[in-house]
């Protein structure tokens, strides 16, 4: 029997929504068990171990914003004083790497009784394009945002691209995601240099690409309406979706 991939959207709120609509994460499943968990801001460790009762064994990271890594502090410690022995897979853009040190793992007291380093629960796997996790093959692939290769989304092909945070990218959409993938996309009402609007996607996308679209990382219920609205279909917090 062929495997069964889903996704989990744990939140989906913009970094102004994190404490009523959730960060924006999501937890790729394959026959129902997690295999990646795609984000780790502020509150998700909590939601994560609520659903599935244990810690995430891996986890990617799109970009550096607090939305997105806030809760890397909280997963380091629930690992470090747990009985879970296995290192916790850290799957980086490498372009991302250094940075990423600089903003969560380089104060020198990780611990007040010292000897220890953020890093040693994390096995920090650097990665360019294509990874694989528990041999499943994935891709990363840079989006826009910001500065150039600072935000990355995750494709798992012929099944779903997660955009992360990202202006419109139709020359991704439209000739490297396969016209079966299911597209969960960065979506607020209004746009701005580092997001996504609504009148972005009506603009950018042509009608076959905007009906594989889930909006999310919207600031309110208000939004996601409107956004509905508009012909979009949008994610709330909580929803599984199947894939294939």
């Amino acid at each position: 029997m062929a495997d069964q991939f889903s996704i989990y959207v744990g939140g989906v709120g913009s970094a102004a929504a994190v404490t009523s609509l959730g960060a924006a994460s999501a937890v790729l499943e394959k026959n129902q068990q997690p295999f990646l968990l795609i984000d780790c801001g502020p509150g998700v460790v909590e939601h994560y171990r609520e659903r599935y009762q244990c810690l995430p064994g891996a986890v990617f990271i799109t970009h550096l914003h607090l939305d997105h890594i806030g809760g890397l502090e909280t997963l380091f410690f629930s690992r470090r004083f747990s009985a879970q022995t296995d290192l916790i897979k850290l799957y980086v853009p490498a372009s991302l790497v250094a940075l990423l040190c600089e903003r969560v793992a380089n104060y020198p007291g990780t611990l007040a009784e010292g000897g220890e380093n953020f890093w040693d629960v994390f096995q920090l796997i650097p990665v360019l394009e294509n990874f694989f996790v528990q041999g499943i093959h994935l891709q990363a692939i840079a989006v826009r945002h910001h500065a150039p290769k600072s935000a990355f989304g995750v494709y798992l092909p012929g099944y779903c691209f997660f955009s992360g945070d990202t202006r419109p990218v139709p020359e991704i959409l439209s000739h490297v995601i396969d016209q079966r993938a299911v597209i969960f996309h960065d979506c607020g009402l209004h746009s701005n240099p580092s997001h996504t609007g609504l009148e972005d996607l009506l603009r950018e996308y042509s009608p076959e690409l905007r009906a594989r679209i889930y909006a999310y990382h919207y600031l309110n219920e208000e939004q996601r309406q409107k956004i509905e609205a508009a012909g979009i279909k949008t994610l709330r917090a909580g929803s599984c979706l199947t894939l294939g």
